[in-house]
């Protein structure tokens, strides 16, 4: 059974950046496609965007495109999100899941506020 533990989440300023990181065990992760997701208060959980196994592909949602990346290190066994040009409608938990459009484990979350 995999465990997803995310990190980095924390207060920012508009504008600001942050990394977050999520370090998975239980699996041969270098095998899965990697997804982020976000879940502000009161709105459904969405799509921020994922990643192929050799991290050759991304996809992202318009509303981070060009703002946020997503890389993995596979040695390492952890997945990343940078944030760039944060707003404050990016303020949400966050969560690292396995799979692309099957998705099946889901980190605990790590939490982002933008706000100044």
């Amino acid at each position: 059974q995999g465990l997803l533990v995310e990190s980095g989440g924390g207060l920012v300023q508009p504008g600001g950046s942050l990394r977050l990181s999520c370090v998975y065990s239980g699996f041969d992760f270098s095998n899965y496609p990697m997804s982020w997701y976000r879940q502000a208060p009161g709105k459904v959980r969405a799509f921020v965007g994922s990643i192929t196994t050799d991290g050759a592909n991304k996809k992202y949602a318009d509303s981070v495109k060009h703002r946020f990346t997503i890389s993995r290190d596979n040695a390492k066994n952890t997945v990343y999100l940078q944030m760039n040009n944060l707003k404050p409608e990016d303020t949400a938990m966050y969560y690292c899941v396995r799979g692309w459009t099957t998705l099946d484990y889901w980190g605990q979350g790590t939490q982002v506020t933008v706000s100044s």
